[in-house]
């Protein structure tokens, strides 16, 4: 039997991880099963290695991980999902079509693990944005503000027009300059190093929730 493992602890991250493994079944030989396995090293699944790499057989298999996951752990919420039943966000991109390509003589050929952490490592970053942008606390406001009281799901914050010229700052401004500008001055806060772990998932869940949209710089 092939073993993989899919690190995830959401039942979205559990189906991008599910149809990743799908698709690289063809490392198992004909007629084994393949096991599923999360990131716990307990909750398991057997899958036919000849089973059709549809959204449907992932979300089944995902979905019987999970169950099991929450029978184990019935006092136990994962962060990623409950964020995402309070807020909307958008998914990241499905990449699992390059699967077995190469990337270069540095890289290698593209598998399904790199699909799935790809997958999981952008929507946990993103996540973690719409986190510190609707709370007043981790933004470090003094006043009780978050972002989402101006900008519900990062809406009007179009992070496609950056860089521009922002009247409030008199010089042209990056995206992180104007969420600096607003956590300085709405939220009443401190504002963040460009390193700081805040800005960069903000950056991210801004920029995601706006996926779709068309670049243009300097747009009023």
């Amino acid at each position: 039997m092939t073993r993989l493992t899919a690190c995830a602890v959401t039942f979205a991250l559990a189906v991008a991880l599910t149809a990743a493994v799908l698709a690289g079944r063809q490392r198992a030989t004909a007629g084994e099963n393949i096991e599923v396995k999360l990131c716990d090293n307990q909750t398991t699944t057997s899958v036919p290695a000849d089973q059709p790499a549809t959204r449907e057989n992932a979300e089944k298999i995902a979905k019987a991980l999970m169950d099991q996951w929450k029978r184990a752990n019935p006092n136990a919420k994962a962060w990623i999902e409950e964020e995402r039943t309070k807020h909307t966000i958008v998914d990241p991109a499905d990449n699992s079509g390059l699967i077995g390509r190469g990337q270069g003589a540095i890289y290698g050929q593209i598998s399904a693990l790199d699909v799935a952490t790809w997958n999981q490592e952008t929507l946990k970053l993103v996540v973690d944005g719409s986190s510190v942008f609707h709370s007043a606390d981790r933004l470090g406001g003094t006043i009780a503000v978050s972002c989402d009281m101006c900008h519900p799901d990062a809406a009007n914050t179009h992070p496609e027009t950056y860089p521009k010229f922002q009247p409030q700052l008199g010089r042209v401004a990056l995206l992180r300059d104007m969420i600096n500008w607003c956590i300085e001055h709405p939220v009443r806060g401190q504002q963040l190093a460009p390193d700081d772990e805040r800005m960069r998932a903000l950056e991210a869940y801004i920029i995601a929730q706006r996926k779709g949209t068309a670049l243009n710089y300097g747009k009023r």
